[in-house]
Order: structure tokens, then sequence, then C-alpha cells
């Protein structure tokens, strides 16, 4: 019980370190082939503290992401070279996204495509026009999430270790235990043997 309390602790000070870091500025790939839709979220959000790269098509996402890990990956829906959710599966397939939250951009109708997406593994989905307060908020809660998530699977990690090594170290200690058992019963036998030999000379002697 005391380790699982530990433990719980542990969690609970993650959370208040992710809780009371300052803001900080997210990595942001936006995908849309829409050359003004580019231009005016990269614009709001770098208002909002985001460093926002911007890709035309899957391909040159794809391309950007190997030398630029970012947090968050917008997408829009209406993407026709590369459709959106072949590229968000070609980058998860390269191994590209890293802990990167993905977010779809749709349309206020696409009630299909949104559906589409989340099945796919989209983190979460907006709809457009979206309003960029809203937008920040749900993005910063996103990158949250993950990085509890994250925080989460590093100590469950620590923890597997540190049960593999106390397995380890109960192995070499039971193994031992039984070595000073052995060398205990070898030690009793020859004692014995050693008060049998002197009782066969005290009769001798007799």
């Amino acid at each position: 019980m005391p380790f699982l309390k530990r433990l719980q602790n542990l969690r609970t000070d993650q959370d208040r370190i992710i809780d009371a870091a300052p803001r900080r500025r997210l990595r942001a790939l936006l995908v849309d082939e829409n050359p003004t839709a580019r231009a005016v979220v990269a614009r709001r959000l770098s208002h909002l503290d985001y460093d926002v790269a911007l890709a035309e098509n899957g391909h040159v996402a794809l391309s950007m992401l190997v030398t630029y890990p970012v947090d968050i990956i917008l997408i829009d829906m209406g993407l026709a070279m590369v459709p959106a959710i072949a590229t968000m599966k070609k980058i998860r397939t390269a191994n590209l996204a890293g802990h990167a939250c993905f977010v779809m951009i749709t349309g206020r109708s696409d009630n299909q495509s949104m559906i589409e997406a989340l099945e796919a593994g989209a983190d979460d989905h907006v709809v457009k026009p979206f309003d960029f307060d809203i937008l920040d908020a749900r993005l910063r809660h996103l990158c949250q999430r993950a990085e509890r998530l994250n925080a989460l699977s590093r100590h469950n990690a620590e923890l597997d270790a540190r049960i593999a090594r106390r397995a380890v170290e109960l192995g070499e200690t039971r193994e031992a235990l039984r070595e000073m058992q052995a060398d205990r019963a070898r030690l009793v036998s020859s004692i014995q043997a050693l008060h049998d030999e002197v009782e066969r000379l005290h009769s001798a002697q007799a």
C-alpha cells in the first residue's frame, strides 16, 4: 500500500507541474492546399504563441516533419492531392508524428468526414469557420492531455524496469539462500562425521 500511495503522489505531483508550467509556445504544422487559409490561420495562431509551419499538401508535410518535430498537426479535410486521412496515416506509418496531436479541419456540414477522421485515429476536429480563442483552448487541452499520457507512460516504463530489477534481485537472493543452505547442510554433515569419528576413537581406546 505505501508503494501505491507513493505512485499516486508521484502522478499528482506530475499533474501539478504540468498545470503550473508557464504558457509555452507550441509548434504546429498546418496542412492546407488553400494559400489564403494557410496565411490567415498561421498569422492568428502566431499571435496566440504558436510557431506555425505550413505545408500545401501531404507530401510536403511528410518532408517537413523529418526535421521539424511539432506538438500539433492540423490537416484540412479538403486536401485533394493526398487526402487528409491518408496524410495522417502516412505520417504515423513513417513514425514522424512523435507525440503530436492530430486535429482535422472540416466544414460545418461535413459530419461524415468528422466521423471518418475520428475513427481513423484523429485526436480531435474543428469546424470552419472557427473562433481562434476556442481553438487555442482546445489545442492546449489536447497537448496537456498528451503530456500527461506521456508522463504516465514513462512512469509505467520506469515501474516495469524497477519490478524487473527487483525480480532479478529476488532470484539472485533465492539462489544465494539455496547455496547457503547447501553449505550449512555440508557443514552439519562434516560436524556429524567428525563427531562420529571422535566417538569411534573413544570406543577403540576403551
